[in-house]
């Protein structure tokens, strides 16, 4: 809902600026007689405030609930009582301040306008639905757990825009399988939520799932009293008409969350410009310095242990996967992760393109995607997560990996044990903010520079 709020936001903006312009410039092209109107910039304080405000609007006025079904005379109602809120709002604004509305025609137009445009990404939004429903595309991956029966009403009493949201991939009735069936079936089918319907399950069942849930790190989503959890923070919501009980133990959805993506994609866009100089370099120089394919491409376990294929100018030679089973014996890093400081495998320019960080670029590509993040917790190869043998230390897997991270930033070869990486990475997952995030990036920059731990 946060991002259709904030495409809603953006569509407002585009309305005033366009019926600005049709008064002002395309107008007077067929009536010359019209009164020339004030610049856009003596609106730009309607703008300020109908922007960012419509949508909460909206919301209180229940626009954004029920789109399946809802009829387009139950939109437009919703629509005209934002009207008389926004148009309050304005008027007093006018009246107290006084502000001035240097265009009513401009105002009148902009309204029309956004109804209609309003209007319209609603009707596609609920084709998406339907498409949704139909083909199964682009849902999220979800558990239902729970006695068979309640799982069976569960599913029967969802509405039909959260069924098209989810796809359940796994369904788990524990009151006759063992939780460690659930914990399989996480790392097995990567969901991001499971959803209890334990209306008929023993409370110290549900308890007992819910902490295995906490420490994967996957959202565990009940309608229960609340449990005590060492890392989880318990919310409420509503899923299926049912007050739940939500217990997070990663950063929940919000605008903060939201701004993080954005500026992902934002940010690796412009450093992919500005680095293009060393891709040319990198490439030019792993052609002349070894034999076999400019780049690297390895499977890494992305978010909630989701596979995909990460990127690398490669700085190896051709055959070093086959090399690293007679290497083993020479690991520096306890736990289930593979490291050497002089890796006999590297070859001399690949060296030092891991010594400044150049053979990391190709990786904007993936934060393009939206596989990474420029922070997070590093992606290890799938099969070094399935050699993790605590199942708390998956939960670095709730989050997107990313470019950089506190590991990158504090010596990453100088730390020889997992557990103590680990630490790090969920002591970024438990106070993350977009603060932290800059402090991060900021302090990548130096340590690049410095070559800290890099290897």
């Amino acid at each position: 809902m946060q991002l259709t709020e904030l495409l809603d936001s953006a569509l407002l903006g585009f309305c005033l600026w366009l019926a600005h312009f049709l008064r002002a410039s395309l107008a007077p092209s067929f009536w010359p007689d019209l009164v020339e109107i004030p610049p856009l910039e003596e609106l730009y304080w309607i703008m300020a405030v109908v922007v960012p405000f419509t949508p909460v609007a909206l919301e209180m006025r229940g626009f954004y609930s029920n789109i399946f079904h809802k009829t387009p005379g139950k939109s437009l109602r919703q629509l005209a009582e934002t009207l008389v809120i926004m148009g309050m709002v304005i008027g007093t604004m006018v009246v107290f301040l006084k502000w001035s509305v240097p265009s009513r025609a401009v105002v009148i137009l902009a309204i029309s306008l956004s109804a209609v445009a309003l209007l319209l990404r609603e009707a596609f939004q609920r084709e998406q639905i339907r498409r949704s429903l139909a083909t199964g595309k682009g849902r999220e991956r979800v558990i239902v757990a729970g006695a068979a029966q309640d799982v069976m009403h569960f599913e029967d009493q969802m509405p039909p825009e959260q069924r098209a949201g989810i796809e359940v991939v796994a369904r788990i009735d524990i009151t006759q399988q063992p939780v460690s069936d659930l914990v399989k079936a996480m790392h097995e089918v990567s969901a991001s939520r499971v959803l209890f319907a334990a209306q008929h399950v023993h409370f110290g069942k549900i308890e007992e799932a819910v902490q295995a849930c906490e420490t994967e790190g996957v959202e565990a989503w009940i309608s229960a009293d609340f449990f005590q959890t060492a890392i989880a923070r318990p919310t409420f919501d509503v899923f299926g008409g049912k007050l739940m009980l939500v217990f997070h133990s990663t950063p929940q959805i919000s605008w903060s969350l939201v701004f993080k993506d954005i500026m992902d994609r934002i940010g690796a866009f412009v450093l992919l410009l500005l680095t293009s100089p060393f891709w040319i370099m990198a490439a030019i120089g792993i052609r002349l310095a070894s034999k076999g394919p400019v780049f690297f491409r390895q499977e890494r376990s992305g978010l909630y242990g989701k596979p995909f294929n990460m990127w690398k100018f490669r700085t190896m030679h051709t055959d070093a996967e086959t090399k690293r089973a007679e290497l083993e014996c020479l690991n520096e890093m306890d736990g289930p992760v593979f490291k050497i400081k002089d890796d006999p495998r590297i070859f001399g320019l690949g060296r030092w393109l891991r010594k400044t960080s150049i053979d990391e670029l190709p990786q904007l590509l993936n934060v393009l995607r939206g596989e990474m993040s420029l922070v997070g917790p590093r992606p290890l190869p799938v099969y070094e997560i399935n050699r993790i043998e605590k199942h708390a230390q998956r939960r670095r897997l709730s989050v997107k990996p990313g470019l950089t991270c506190l590991w990158q930033v504090t010596g990453r070869n100088g730390i020889k044990n997992f557990e103590d990486w680990v630490a790090l990475d969920l002591k970024y997952i438990d106070n993350w903010s977009l603060w932290l995030d800059l402090k991060i990036l900021v302090k990548t920059l130096p340590a690049v520079l410095r070559g800290l731990g890099a290897s």
